[in-house]
């Protein structure tokens, strides 16, 4: 009996030391994981595309003159396009007035910067106001200064609706958020400088 007994009380300490080396293991993954967590997340919100694409933001806005906004070009890649594609900025359309006639990603950023550039300056150097219209076009920039004088929400989701009803063949827009279609404005997005301007905070994290 005592010999069993013995046996007995040294299985259980074998168990009860390898049960507590558990916990402390756990419970050291625990408190660690969080923060690698969170860097994780953050940086998945920027795709690797586009921290890739940098260096080539960077030597164009050098060319162009618009050095402290790369941080909201690249908010804006990400918001068109996630970084993918022969088109990341699409810019097609501020460059031959059509989409799809730019496949090469190089003259993509090259357009892109030169048209935000040109938006920066039409506006007066009001962010939102450029940033909207690189989206929606320079009309955005006439359109504000003839009414509030500064970008809205408000003013965005009305724009959108005038051109939107305006339009002669409505079949070319594509209402992709519910918020646009309950407001009949689905020319270009409505929430456009929001989700950029969320893109740039998160940059500014890294």
């Amino acid at each position: 009996m005592k010999t069993k007994t013995k046996k007995a009380i040294k299985q259980t300490f074998v168990i009860a030391a390898v049960l507590v080396s558990v916990f402390i293991i756990v419970s050291f993954l625990a408190l660690e994981r969080p923060d690698s967590h969170q860097f994780e997340v953050s940086r998945t919100l920027i795709s690797e595309q586009v921290w890739e694409y940098k260096p080539t933001v960077e030597k164009y806005a050098k060319q162009y003159g618009v050095t402290k906004y790369v941080d909201v070009m690249l908010a804006m890649m990400m918001q068109e396009s996630g970084g993918r594609g022969n088109d990341p900025m699409q810019s097609s359309e501020s460059y031959c007035g059509e989409r799809g006639c730019i496949d090469e990603p190089e003259l993509s950023i090259k357009q892109g910067v030169y048209y935000f550039s040109q938006t920066i300056k039409q506006a007066n150097g009001d962010l939102k106001v450029a940033i909207q219209s690189y989206n929606f076009g320079k009309g955005f920039i006439d359109y504000i200064n003839d009414n509030s004088g500064t970008y809205t929400q408000e003013a965005a989701i009305n724009f959108s609706q005038k051109m939107y009803n305006t339009s002669s063949n409505k079949s070319i827009y594509t209402c992709l958020r519910e918020e646009a279609k309950q407001y009949n404005a689905c020319y270009g997005d409505i929430y456009y400088v929001r989700d950029v301007m969320e893109y740039r905070d998160e940059l500014a994290k890294e």
